[in-house]
């Protein structure tokens, strides 16, 4: 069976809201096998909404709708699944008196508005809604099911979870299992590269997707349960890890960060710090992990020359001749904090992160990282593309990419 959402809001087409009920969902029709093919969003517009349902149901054996299912004059769901089943709407007294006692039990008066969440299409079985005074729907017709679930977060995940999953469950007869490798050090290109033939499978599956300073390749697999699916991708990820060799570095959603962490931790080793351009960034993400305080000893942000010199002991001579972002520069602010907190490595980042140079022929995007422990002071030269934030953020992911390949070369 494959599947086919349609969020209904302009809020949502005009930015106002991000839609993650649509993402819940697709995650949901994963888990019980359903192949989610098609999404669409649409305002709050009766005929076009019926326009969308209408294709949707050309192509698809069930169509979610999500929202639109309130009181008020916009909420214009109903009617619209009935235009595209070209079915009657009908008032249910039945409805009506549920949200009357849900109503009452608040202490809210029923106001004439409420009574037009009491419609329904004639073909529409109701849904209940724990936590909203909107039921959901369920229509089944020329054997295609339509199901329609409120917007309100509140309301959509207690259905999702409660007769959303039954129903789903009843028509399962099989699982998409997912499995995520991360890789880092590696641009997309030269992955698909080395992967491409496998990349053109069927089942399992293996499609790469571009992070920041990272690539995901995401490994799935159509069978009947999930024990038989994870025996798929097995041989499957063995293979990508023999051919990436290192640089998957974390499988789901352990991050870069996380990983480096618990590599300090394995080692009994510490950490420190020294940042220009990004500001803290890099000592952000080290610390977001939990029980990083064990590992990492704090940091230096040394913006100006002057910090360099006097918290780092970046040498007037190197700044003089060579500048703050330069390898000299780089190598000098990632020993000096390493001596100064006396922790066993030390990363530093200094660059321009524009919009403006810094005076010199230097461009905007040139960022050094030096990692430097006891035996060496290791450098590397990034030119990265973007405004400042998508700089910044490349220059901490990259700094976490050095230095892990240091720490997984001991």
């Amino acid at each position: 069976m494959n599947a086919e959402i349609v969020a209904v809001g302009t809020e949502i087409l005009l930015g106002q809201i991000v839609d993650t009920n649509s993402a819940e969902l697709g995650r949901k029709l994963a888990e019980f096998g359903v192949f989610h093919t098609h999404r669409q969003t649409v305002g709050d517009n009766r005929e076009r909404l019926a326009e969308a349902l209408r294709l949707a149901l050309s192509r698809s054996d069930i169509v979610f709708t999500i929202g639109g299912l309130g009181p008020t004059q916009d909420d214009l769901t109903r009617s619209g699944i009935a235009d595209a089943l070209d079915d009657e709407l009908i008032y249910d007294k039945s409805i009506e008196e549920g949200i009357r006692a849900k109503l009452r039990s608040r202490g809210v008066p029923l106001v004439p508005s409420m009574k037009n969440q009491a419609y329904r299409p004639s073909c529409a079985i109701v849904i209940d809604n724990p936590n909203g005074t909107a039921p959901g729907l369920m229509c089944q017709k020329e054997g295609k099911t339509l199901i329609a679930m409120p917007g309100p977060q509140s309301e959509f995940l207690p259905m999702l979870a409660g007769s959303v999953t039954d129903y789903l469950k009843s028509i399962s007869d099989s699982v998409i299992h997912s499995r995520v490798l991360r890789v880092a050090g590696m641009g997309e290109s030269m992955i698909e590269r080395e992967i491409a033939d496998l990349m053109e499978m069927t089942n399992p599956t293996v499609a790469p997707y571009a992070k920041v300073g990272e690539v995901h390749l995401r490994l799935s697999a159509n069978a009947a349960t999930v024990e038989e699916a994870k025996n798929m991708l097995a041989p499957v990820e063995e293979e990508i890890r023999k051919r990436l060799v290192d640089s998957v570095f974390a499988v789901d959603e352990h991050s870069l960060e996380e990983v480096v962490v618990e590599l300090l931790r394995k080692s009994r080793q510490t950490l420190a710090v020294a940042e220009s351009c990004t500001g803290g960034g890099l000592g952000f993400l080290i610390t977001s992990v939990v029980g990083a305080s064990g590992e990492f000893l704090g940091g230096v942000i040394s913006y100006s020359n002057e910090m360099k010199q006097d918290m780092l002991g970046v040498s007037t001579e190197t700044l003089e001749a060579h500048g703050a972002v330069s390898e000299q520069c780089a190598k000098e602010m990632a020993e000096g904090v390493r001596k100064k907190t006396g922790a066993d490595w030390g990363v530093s980042i200094t660059g321009i992160a524009g919009p403006n140079s810094d005076g010199t022929d230097k461009p905007v995007g040139l960022v050094h990282i030096a990692v430097s422990n006891r035996d060496e002071t290791t450098f590397s030269e990034n030119r990265f593309p973007g405004e400042r934030r998508a700089i910044r953020e490349r220059s901490v992911q990259q700094a976490l990419i050095d230095l892990h390949s240091r720490l997984t070369a001991l």
